[in-house]
């Protein structure tokens, strides 16, 4: 009852028990899952797993595929074998869901677990297996996010793409610019739903850089690294609101309190460019991720066409219009980044007007942009809206929490493929990396409701970039029935397939209604109007 769902699962006859005089052992270069598995399983079988003789769990190097491995249980003991650190801990979670659900509780009342006889061998179909968390819209506290790190481990997922700043809140000290915490991380109000309301409440909050530091090695020991993104040129409002002198205007602003595309956007003067040069320093001191995501979506231009200065840069450059402007921009942040070896990571809009050599494109609008930067030699992160944005409500009806007119069921997650059917026998199809889900929160504001979001689109999600492409609606629905209990022993708020519990539900929040159609004809138009890089 594995989830994802291993390549070759065997059962066999015969089981072991893991009790507290059961002993772990590890090849060094596995010390560190040794480590968090003895963290983990200690608390549950009483006992410390320490080196020993006889019966127990051996955690062994082979030579194995990267985040590869093997695990062999019979009644003499429990094999791990993996060709590096990831296979071995994803070995080790493979282990940890054969126990019964109270083993993922930090105490039991059991004396003794017990696992059955298998053999399974398993490695992942894609190498970038991902969600985007946005702490922008609403800031979530640093004990909230490693909990969330370790329900990504559990289900084998290895990219957390930090979305740090947007126009409603700057979460990342920069200790050059203290003001875009000091000001930039707070805001006066949100909006409740789509249709205006206010809450009238302050809300905001932002990780130190010793916070970062922490994330980051605690992601690491899950095997997960941390992608931090830092959006602009667009969603730029909480820092213009920090130093007005990076906007257009010249008058003060303040953070946006209301969700939608701000028009607010950095200017384009030398300054500006240098200003976030910096900022990117700092970040990329924090995250030793190859890559950082700089956003590059849904710039509104409206600003730059009205700006003398924006007009005047247009002309010094010989640019054709404002969205080779905005290509102009993300040039000397690719540059930058390349120069500190790192890679560059933007939503699909930065296809619009040229595209940077070596950046990532992260497809969100359809699969349009992913065929289109695959072909043209580019990597690419699938993540279209309609399929993985898990911020869309679950089901119809008044009783869904989330006032987002799009469904996406949890059905529909698991039919996603993250390969493209366009690129599907092409030679570009090995430019797609894999693919992320994406957790927007302008309408998450508690844990309690991301996880009402999250789980369980999330475990079918996990399966889609894991496992192979082979689908089984009614099998995976099967093993999801053993997979809920252990969510619920780990205190996860899960949504029902019956629907929304009492407490769940939003009652009197705005919506909006479905705009399936609408969107459609956003990508239409989109795509005819893009330039092919």
């Amino acid at each position: 009852m594995i989830i994802p769902k291993p390549v070759r699962f065997e059962p066999r006859p015969d089981r072991f028990v893991l009790d507290r005089h059961t002993s772990l052992t590890a090849d060094p270069a596995f010390g560190e899952v040794a480590a968090w598995s003895r963290g983990e399983l200690g608390p549950v079988t009483r006992g410390e797993l320490l080196p020993g003789p006889g019966p127990g769990i051996t955690l062994s190097v082979r030579e194995m595929r990267p985040e590869a491995y093997r695990l062999s249980i019979d009644a003499e003991g429990v094999l791990v074998e993996a060709g590096d650190t990831a296979g071995a801990f994803y070995g080790v979670q493979t282990l940890r869901q054969l126990l019964p659900a109270e083993a993922f509780r930090k105490a039991t009342a059991s004396r003794e677990l017990a696992l059955p006889a298998v053999r399974i061998e398993d490695r992942p179909r894609f190498g970038w297996r991902g969600c985007l968390l946005d702490v922008a819209r609403h800031f979530m506290p640093k004990a909230d996010l490693l909990r969330f790190i370790d329900l990504m481990a559990m289900h084998k997922l290895n990219v957390l793409h930090l979305h740090l700043t947007d126009d409603q809140g700057w979460r990342l000290e920069i200790r050059r610019y203290p003001r875009l915490t000091e000001v930039g991380a707070w805001r006066t109000e949100s909006q409740i739903g789509w249709n205006g309301v206010m809450d009238g409440r302050p809300h905001g909050g932002y990780y130190t850089q010793d916070d970062i530091r922490e994330i980051v090695a605690y992601a690491a020991l899950r095997q997960i690294m941390v992608v931090p993104e830092i959006d602009l040129p667009g969603h730029a409002q909480a820092a213009i609101a920090a130093y007005p002198e990076l906007g257009n205007l010249g008058t003060p602003l303040q953070v946006a309190t209301t969700w939608g595309i701000c028009e607010n956007v950095l200017n384009v003067e030398d300054s500006t460019i240098r200003f976030f040069q910096n900022v990117l320093d700092e970040v990329i001191d924090l995250f030793p991720s190859p890559y950082i995501s700089i956003g590059g979506d849904e710039c509104r231009k409206d600003q730059w066409r009205a700006s003398p200065a924006a007009q005047r840069r247009i002309a010094e450059l010989g640019l054709r219009d404002e969205d080779e402007l905005q290509s102009w921009v993300i040039r000397r942040f690719a540059g930058h980044l390349s120069s500190r070896g790192r890679r560059l990571v933007g939503w699909d809009e930065i296809l619009e007007g040229g595209l940077p050599a070596g950046a990532v494109v992260a497809s969100w609008r359809d699969d349009h942009g992913a065929v289109i930067a695959a072909r043209a030699g580019h990597d690419v992160i699938t993540c279209p809206n309609m399929s993985v944005y898990l911020d869309y409500r679950q089901a119809p009806g008044e009783e869904e929490p989330t006032p987002f007119g799009t469904v996406l069921t949890l059905d529909d997650v698991y039919a996603f493929d993250p390969l493209p059917a366009a690129l599907a026998g092409d030679q570009a199809a090995r430019h797609i990396l894999g693919s992320q889900c994406c957790l927007w929160t302008e309408l998450i504001d508690s844990t309690r409701h991301l996880d009402y979001m999250a789980f369980p689109r999330l475990a079918a999600f996990a399966e889609t970039v894991w496992s192979p492409p082979e689908k089984d609606l009614a099998g995976f629905r099967h093993r999801l029935a053993a997979h809920l209990p252990r969510l619920t022993a780990l205190g996860v708020e899960y949504r029902p397939d019956e629907g929304p519990l009492p407490w769940q539900r939003r009652p009197g929040v705005p919506g909006r209604p479905e705009d399936t159609t609408e969107w459609r004809a956003t990508i239409s138009e989109w795509t005819r109007n893009i330039r092919r890089p």
